[in-house]
């Protein structure tokens, strides 16, 4: 169900729409960039026996509001399939060679980027042929990126505050994804597989030990599926001093996608 009512899609050639896709499930915003805080967050559950053209096709069918015209149309495509390296050392030509070397290929595969200038970072993900085709068709100025684009943008411009290291980790159904910053540099960005709780907090002191953060003055903030958020933040706190929940919780790279345009 989509509580739609407050939102005037008769003037949607206003707003921004954002999508995230996932094996989780499919996540929309709609936003009006002249009013602030005027963001709505939708979530669509998927078949996971179907291909992600088919879930597509069928939301498409099933969500009216998505056929609207739109000023701006986001598409984030969240998954492991993504690497990172310096803005320096990219070259366009080489992208695809730079993305199998650490991916192993897979057929009907589109390798893209996001040259991300405040962080010099270059991100390179895989998406499937026929959903970008399909997503391409309905929309037709959509821009694509990794969902870890928004993130480490939205992160960096956070992380410049204080004086102190700070760690940004999202935690997804199946896996975290991590970054992490000294004043404002990237130090790291990497997801890593976990679904437990046991395993998030092994992975995050771990790498918080490997970075040699400062188990007193360093920040670790948290945002996603925290559906054991007391127990992880206990955990967590015996070791690490600043831990912290972040607002919104969910849907970070939705909102992100938004500040950052």
């Amino acid at each position: 169900m989509y509580m739609t009512e407050t939102i005037d899609f008769s003037k949607s050639e206003q707003y921004t729409l954002s999508i995230r896709l996932s094996t989780d499930g499919f996540s929309f915003s709609v936003s009006n960039p002249i009013e602030k805080d005027n963001l709505h967050f939708f979530d669509h559950d998927v078949d996971e026996s179907l291909s992600l053209t088919a879930n597509l096709k069928h939301t498409f069918q099933e969500i009216e509001w998505l056929g609207q015209p739109y000023k701006r149309i986001n598409v984030l495509v969240a998954g492991k399939r993504q690497t990172f390296i310096p803005l320096d050392f990219f070259e366009d030509e080489q992208a695809e060679t730079i993305f199998y070397h650490n991916h192993p290929q897979r057929e009907n595969e589109w390798v893209q980027y996001n040259i991300l200038h405040k962080s010099n970072v270059v991100v390179l993900f895989g998406m499937d042929k026929s959903a970008h085709t399909f997503l391409h068709e309905q929309y037709p100025t959509a821009k694509f990126y990794a969902q870890a684009s928004p993130l480490i943008e939205y992160f960096l411009s956070k992380s410049r505050l204080g004086n102190n290291s700070k760690m940004y980790v999202n935690v997804r159904k199946e896996e975290i994804s991590v970054y992490a910053y000294e004043r404002g540099r990237l130090l790291l960005a990497n997801s890593f597989p976990c679904k437990v709780i046991a395993d998030r907090i092994y992975y995050l002191l771990y790498i918080w030990k490997q970075l040699a953060f400062d188990q007193e003055r360093d920040e670790l903030h948290l945002s996603g599926l925290l559906d054991e958020k007391e127990l992880l933040l206990t955990e967590l706190r015996k070791y690490i001093r600043q831990v912290f929940v972040m607002n919104p919780i969910q849907n970070i790279d939705l909102q992100a996608i938004n500040e950052c345009e």
